[in-house]
C-alpha cells in the first residue's frame, strides 16, 4: 500500500484509530494472526463510509472484523485494509417491544438489555460471542433460537460506501447463513420481540448458560464452533467425537477434550498449527463417515486454494 494512502486514511479517521502492521492476534478470540497491513477502527458511521469510499476509489482490498470471535487469521497476516467495528457503532435503544441496535454492539449486551426490558426471544443466545453485525451475517443461533427470528429490518453499506435498507421479507436466512450480498457490511438492525414473563425469561437464560458452561470450553481461547453441522440431525461435534479426535494436538492447537467442535489455542498456537488440525479433522471425518464438513469460522489471509484443496471451500 502506498504511504500516501495511509496518510489520507489517517486524515479521514479523526475520532477512531488507525495502525500499520497491527498484529491480528490482539483482535481475535483465538489469539492467532499475523499483521494487518492497515488496521482501522472508525469512530462512527460517517468515518466508516468515508473510509470505504476512499478504499473503493483506490482499489484497496477491505476485510471487515467484528469482535474477532469467529475467525482464523493466517500467520502471514492480511494485506490491504482491515476495518474493525468492535467498540464502535455501539448504540442500542429500546422503545417498548422495538429494539434498534448498531452492528458493533456485542450480542451478549443486546441479550442482557432485552432480558432486563422483559423481552423474550434471545435468552438462549446469551453466551454466544461476537457482535450483532457478525451474528446477523451468519444467523447465529444456540439451543434452537436464531437471531433472525425477530428481525424486522437491517441497514447495510457496501464496499463502495453506498447504503441500503432491507426489510425482513427482502432477506432469507438459513442454518448459519444469510442472503446478504458479498461485500455488504451490516451497520445496524431493528427487532420486534414478544413480551416474556420475567421468571420464564430468567429461567431460560440460566438454563442456556448452564448448558454452555457444561458443554463448551469457555475458559479457553477458541473461535467457537469450527465446523457447521452437516444436517440438523447430525452434529459435527458428534462426528469428531466418534472419530476419537477429542484432545488431538498439533503444536499448541488442540481439539477441545470438552467439546470436539471447539479447537483451542493452548497458549502459543500458530495459524499453521490450527489449519493443519482443521484439515486433519475434516479429512478424518470424510474418510470414516463419507461426510464433507464445512467451515463455520471465517478465514482471512490464506492463499487462494488453501482450503479448497481439503474440500473446505474457503
Amino acid at each position: 500500500m502506498r504511504r500516501e494512502d495511509l496518510t489520507h486514511m489517517a486524515e479521514l479517521i479523526t475520532t477512531g484509530e488507525i495502525r500499520m502492521d497491527e498484529p491480528m492476534k490482539r483482535h481475535t478470540t483465538l489469539g492467532i494472526g499475523g499483521p494487518a497491513e492497515i488496521f482501522v477502527r472508525p469512530g462512527d458511521r460517517e468515518e466508516l463510509l468515508r473510509l470505504l469510499r476512499y478504499a473503493a476509489a483506490e482499489k484497496i482490498p477491505v476485510q471487515l472484523l467484528g469482535s474477532g470471535s469467529n475467525c482464523l487469521v493466517s500467520d502471514a497476516g492480511v494485506s490491504g485494509l482491515v476495518i474493525s467495528l468492535a467498540g464502535t457503532l455501539n448504540h442500542l435503544t429500546i422503545e417498548g417491544d422495538r429494539v434498534v441496535v448498531q452492528a458493533g454492539v456485542m450480542l451478549g449486551h443486546l441479550v442482557r438489555r432485552c432480558r432486563a426490558a422483559g423481552l423474550a426471544g434471545l435468552e438462549s443466545l446469551g453466551g454466544v460471542p461476537g457482535t450483532v453485525g457478525g451474528a446477523l451475517v451468519m444467523n447465529a443461533g444456540a439451543f434452537g433460537a436464531e437471531i433472525s427470528t425477530h428481525l424486522t429490518a437491517v441497514n447495510v453499506v457496501n464496499h463502495q460506501g453506498r447504503e441500503r435498507r432491507y426489510a425482513r421479507e427482502d432477506l432469507s436466512f438459513g442454518y448459519r447463513s444469510s442472503s446478504f450480498e458479498p461485500g455488504e457490511i451490516i451497520i445496524g438492525g431493528e427487532f420486534k420481540f414478544p413480551w416474556g414473563q420475567e421468571e420464564q425469561v430468567a429461567k431460560a437464560s440460566r438454563l442456556a448458560s448452564r448448558e454452555r458452561k457444561t458443554r463448551q470450553p469457555l475458559t479457553k481461547r477458541s473461535a467457537g464452533s469450527v465446523f457447521k453441522n452437516p444436517r440438523p440431525d447430525l452434529a459435527a461435534g458428534w462426528l469428531l467425537d466418534e472419530a476419537g479426535l477429542k484432545g488431538t494436538r498439533i503444536g499448541d492447537a488442540q481439539i477441545s477434550p470438552q467439546h470436539a467442535n471447539f479447537f483451542i489455542n493452548r497458549g502459543s498456537a500458530t495459524a499453521e498449527d490450527m489449519a493443519r488440525l482443521i484439515k486433519l479433522a475434516a479429512g478424518t471425518i470424510k474418510a470414516r463417515f463419507k461426510v464433507q464438513l464445512e467451515l463455520e469460522i471465517r478465514t482471512l489471509g490464506f492463499p487462494r486454494g488453501f482450503w479448497e484443496e481439503a474440500g473446505l471451500g474457503r
